[in-house]
């Protein structure tokens, strides 16, 4: 799950009503129904952009506790991890705003013959290793975020929370080691933003360490660590193929099961990869996404173009497919909105201001509170579209983080 919060310079920008009218709090959804599409998508019809969504704010929303998913759902009673629910927002045959509510395994349903997934390959690492800072001796917990080369990472130091998770950790002195489990050290060399640190692993094989050392990094919303097998998604490829891998689960993808894939595959819808490292994003943090190696393989770059100049729509797999396409987009003699095949590292933040140049939609979780990904969200689909789709989801309690419910928001 990759949290991040928006900036105040781009808050401040923003100036948008909400032009359609949202169902009361409590109003009945069968009959809610009736005036939705075929697929029980509900319009949004109407004309008071003040009562529209009763005092709903997406910059200011609170997320309740009850909301946030504490446990995988094949732990919760569910079937298995495809048994979560799935929230639609898009626009009718003639522009109307809709949401519908599915299950995850209707997606196929969903989408159309031809159009695209892209999903990102990335295997989750086990990136969370105990150590002790020498000298002091305080226990802390080393999130390894981003390898920039061999033995130079960008890392967070965290403090044990008692619980088996971490909290945020003040830290402002250089030259520090941590002494790490398996006799291994790290040593912080510089601040890398307000909380990360470029630091220097000296161990033969960083990717090998962490896989005998490591566990996957979990956050206090969660009830427990578990094996590293829950946070990889069935299109994760070794970290050997791909250069590496994320410390945090590129999440929308969890859902997918291999009889799902092949359902959409039977359907005519094209699934192709990219890569994308993501690092560690606290639930503290106040920032915008920092620097993450990515690839867009020629391959994908072809189907993508077909897909484009057959009319048919592009859907990223998460925050991380968005940022690796649009960044491939930005890249080299690439002219606006063409698609190149690219590699290399991106600091690029999706605005609304910036847009979209190449998805038309986007499979996600549910974001925090003034998370930055919203912004991207809402270079996708606009803004009001965002906020009839957050209240609905605030208002039916979909579950958040990366073992929760899935929306599919689409600007076409």
């Amino acid at each position: 799950m990759r949290v991040q919060q928006r900036t105040g310079d781009v808050m401040a920008e923003r100036n948008v009503r909400v032009p359609g009218k949202f169902p009361a709090p409590g109003q009945d959804r069968k009959r809610l129904g009736k005036r939705g599409d075929r697929a029980g998508h509900l319009a949004a019809p109407a004309p008071d952009p003040v009562a529209a969504l009763d005092g709903f704010g997406l910059d200011e929303f609170e997320l309740p506790d009850e909301l946030e998913a504490t446990a995988p759902p094949e732990e919760r009673g569910r079937t298995g991890r495809d048994d979560v629910r799935l929230l639609y927002g898009g626009r009718g045959p003639h522009g109307e705003l809709t949401v519908g509510h599915h299950a995850f395994r209707e997606l196929p349903q969903l989408l159309h013959p031809g159009d695209v997934l892209v999903v990102n390959v990335s295997a989750t690492l086990p990136a969370a290793v105990d150590g002790r800072v020498a000298g002091s001796g305080e226990q802390v917990v080393v999130h390894f975020s981003t390898r920039r080369s061999r033995q130079r990472w960008v890392v967070e130091l965290r403090t044990p929370d008692g619980h088996g998770s971490t909290r945020q950790r003040d830290h402002r002195d250089g030259a520090v080691t941590v002494l790490l489990a398996g006799g291994a050290s790290l040593r912080l060399l510089e601040g890398v933003g307000p909380r990360l640190w470029a630091a220097e692993f000296t161990v033969p094989d960083p990717l090998a360490y962490l896989a005998a050392h490591g566990r996957a990094i979990r956050y206090a919303y969660t009830d427990g660590d578990r094996p590293l097998a829950a946070y990889q998604t069935v299109f994760a490829r070794p970290p050997a193929e791909v250069r590496g891998g994320s410390a945090e689960m590129p999440s929308a993808a969890r859902p997918f099961t291999a009889e799902l894939v092949a359902r959409l595959v039977s359907r005519g819808v094209q699934i192709v990869p990219i890569t994308l490292h993501t690092g560690v994003a606290s639930l503290e943090s106040h920032e915008p996404p920092y620097a993450e190696w990515f690839e867009v393989p020629e391959p994908t770059v072809r189907v993508v173009q077909a897909a484009k100049r057959a009319g048919s729509r592009v859907i990223a797999v998460g925050t991380t497919a968005v940022r690796a396409l649009e960044s491939a987009a930005d890249r080299g003699d690439s002219t606006e909105g063409v698609l190149r095949a690219a590699s290399g590292w991106t600091e690029l933040v999706i605005t609304p201001q910036r847009g979209v140049r190449v998805v038309d939609g986007i499979l996600t979780g549910l974001h925090e509170p003034r998370a930055s990904h919203l912004l991207m969200l809402e270079a996708i689909a606009g803004r009001p579209l965002l906020d009839l789709s957050y209240a609905e989801a605030l208002r039916e309690r979909y579950l958040w983080h990366e073992f929760g419910d899935l929306h599919l928001i689409l600007s076409r």
